[in-house]
């Protein structure tokens, strides 16, 4: 099932790079953006997070917090986010139930190889709670400037 706009952000409970909890109860009454990818330290996973790094201060200008979310297990997303200085919380979602709630977990195709995996994925919470922006199957070059310009006008 995929999220749309209006839908109520789902229930979450992960770990973050530190081991700290973070849940969606955390983010009540801000604004977020939350993004899904497939495994730290790959070439287009490395290239999206760079880039909300290097758009961090616009998102949080117009008071948005960045999340991204990932299976990789803690201690590897917080030495990936120690290399490439990332300044947003990592969420380790190694049962890969937070991807399942928000509909960023799937089917892929491969080299003709059908497996399941994370779905490159953006979200925007609203302060009320809300999906206001929901992308499934995004390019990880590129996408941060479409969410930019989606978001922050």
């Amino acid at each position: 099932m995929q999220l749309s706009p209006g839908d109520p952000l789902p229930d979450f409970e992960r770990p973050d790079h530190t081991g700290a909890s973070v849940t969606s109860a955390d983010l009540a009454g801000g604004k977020a953006v939350i993004y899904f990818y497939p495994k730290a330290f790959t070439p287009g996973c490395t290239a999206e997070s760079c880039d909300f790094r290097d758009n961090y201060r616009s998102f949080q200008d117009a008071g948005y917090e960045v999340y991204g979310v990932s299976p990789d297990p803690v201690d590897e997303l917080d030495a990936f986010r120690a290399e490439h200085d990332l300044p947003f919380p990592l969420l380790s979602d190694v049962d890969h139930s937070m991807a399942e709630a928000f509909g960023a977990w799937g089917t892929k195709k491969n080299y003709g190889r059908e497996y399941e995996g994370i779905i490159r994925s953006t979200f925007v919470a609203g302060e009320d709670g809300t999906i206001e922006h929901a992308w499934y199957n995004v390019h990880a070059k590129g996408h941060v400037d479409r969410v930019g310009s989606d978001v922050l006008g």
